[in-house]
């Protein structure tokens, strides 16, 4: 028989069926009459889907191999007892009686037995499962397998080996499941997965400590594709994460990624960008921006960047302890080593006092270059930049440096891992650098 479970609205469907007699999740009954019917058709040649679609049956629904499961059942009893064979004899079988009066003694042992189990059950409800909110109306449901660990533990603890059908029927498992799932086979089938995700978990974890930064399913992926040739699908990285509590901090989302857009537009330079961060060309669309950075004892640094908007590349970066102008430009004249830059290359920033500056606006058209800014509390229009800034905030441990000094090693250290090793999933899995000469050849 199939494994496949009718669904409550499938079994209301088939039941108005007048071929069907009941069904439940599992299984069809069908009417004495459909079974001579069903006889008389296929030994005049019709196919057993066939007969079951004009009787209104769908064959999708049911499935074929209940359809030719059934089909074979029935010959085999025609063959055996003629039309008789067809009849169904279960209700009318001797043997023992489908209920009998249970003992005042027996009554209370079930009773005590369920009580147990829901305890147990409760107890692994009360385990944070997931992040849900307090008004979420979602029913909480448990994995089959647990189901059958929570009956076993009963049964040892309190030793019920007599109430497995009825803790079966509590959960609402199979009893045939039960058993199979401790049986010998499936006891080495589950050692053998349970060896395989510990070798799994050891080659995770090689890719989760690459150069010492934290990473999440998609860098690991990356990394062990990029670094040692093997690739896994990402729902099976998750899997072994979340079986071993690898667990990869992320950053709480930003609020101000939420604002509505801003509705007064003043624009120091033109917004010659709209958003058209990817044109397909490396050294076109330049993104700046600075943040600040805490270490020490509450103490502040800043760092300044430009980024190549299609290869995700920082090309310049600037760090330092003030706030003022010459960290902007700075990190301009640190532009000058790119030679990949195209004539109508231009830089994006937003409205912040150092970018409106007439001397920063004057060493902008020294090098070349145009200029675009953002529309006034709009984050949005500066989205790489601002991303550039929350992956790199997760994945460095600057609140760990005791000086400047040590910020700025850890900054040159990361930013070597980040052009160079990093890859990210929207460059074909490939770090900046590496992208950016792909691009470039193809070009």
């Amino acid at each position: 028989m199939t494994e496949r479970l009718f669904t409550t609205k499938e079994q209301a469907r088939l039941q108005c069926n007048p071929n069907v007699q009941a069904v439940s999740d599992k299984s069809i009954t069908y009417t004495d009459e459909f079974k001579r019917q069903f006889i008389a058709k296929n030994e005049k040649g019709r196919m057993p889907r066939e007969i079951f679609e004009e009787a209104g049956l769908d064959a999708d629904l049911i499935g074929v191999k209940r359809i030719r499961s059934s089909g074979k059942r029935w010959r085999a009893a025609y063959r055996k007892n003629g039309i008789e064979g067809l009849q169904d004899t279960r209700k009318t079988n001797s043997g023992r009686p489908l209920e009998r009066d249970l003992t005042p003694e027996e009554k209370i042992e079930r009773l005590e037995a369920k009580n147990r189990l829901l305890q147990a059950e409760n107890e692994l409800l009360k385990k944070p499962r997931s992040t849900r909110k307090a008004d979420d109306e979602k029913e909480i449901t448990i994995e089959t397998t647990l189901k059958f660990e929570l009956i076993h533990y009963t049964i040892q603890k309190y030793k019920l080996n007599r109430l497995v059908s009825y803790l079966c029927e509590i959960m609402e498992v199979s009893r045939s499941g039960y058993y199979k799932h401790f049986g010998e086979k499936s006891k080495q089938k589950r050692a053998i997965q349970e060896q395989a995700d510990e070798d799994v978990k050891e080659i995770i974890l090689k890719a989760y400590h690459f150069r010492g930064r934290k990473k999440g399913a998609r860098q690991i992926k990356m990394t062990l594709q990029n670094q040692y040739g093997i690739t896994y699908n990402l729902k099976r990285i998750r899997r072994i994460m979340k079986k071993f509590d690898i667990i990869c901090p992320i950053r709480k989302a930003n609020p101000a990624r939420r604002m509505a857009k801003a509705t007064k537009e003043h624009r120091t330079c033109e917004n010659k960008l709209q958003r058209e961060f990817k044109q397909g060309v490396a050294g076109k669309v330049l993104l700046t921006d600075i943040t600040y950075l805490t270490y020490g004892n509450g103490r502040r640094a800043y760092l300044s960047t430009v980024k190549d908007a299609q290869t995700n590349e920082i090309l310049a970066y600037e760090i330092s302890s003030s706030l003022g102008l010459e960290i902007a430009l700075n990190t301009l004249k640190k532009l000058k080593k790119h030679r990949h830059l195209t004539v109508d290359a231009f830089i994006h920033s937003d409205q912040g006092f150092h970018y409106t500056s007439p001397r920063y606006q004057a060493a902008v058209k020294k090098l070349g270059l145009g200029q675009s800014m953002s529309r006034r509390g709009n984050c949005w229009d500066n989205a790489p930049q601002e991303s550039f800034f929350g992956h790199f905030k997760d994945e460095t441990n600057i609140k760990d440096c005791e000086s400047l000094e040590d910020v700025k090693r850890e900054i040159k250290s990361y930013m070597t891992y980040y052009n160079h090793y990093r890859g990210q999933w929207n460059l074909k899995k490939l770090p900046p650098v590496i992208y950016r000469r792909q691009l470039q050849q193809a070009a």
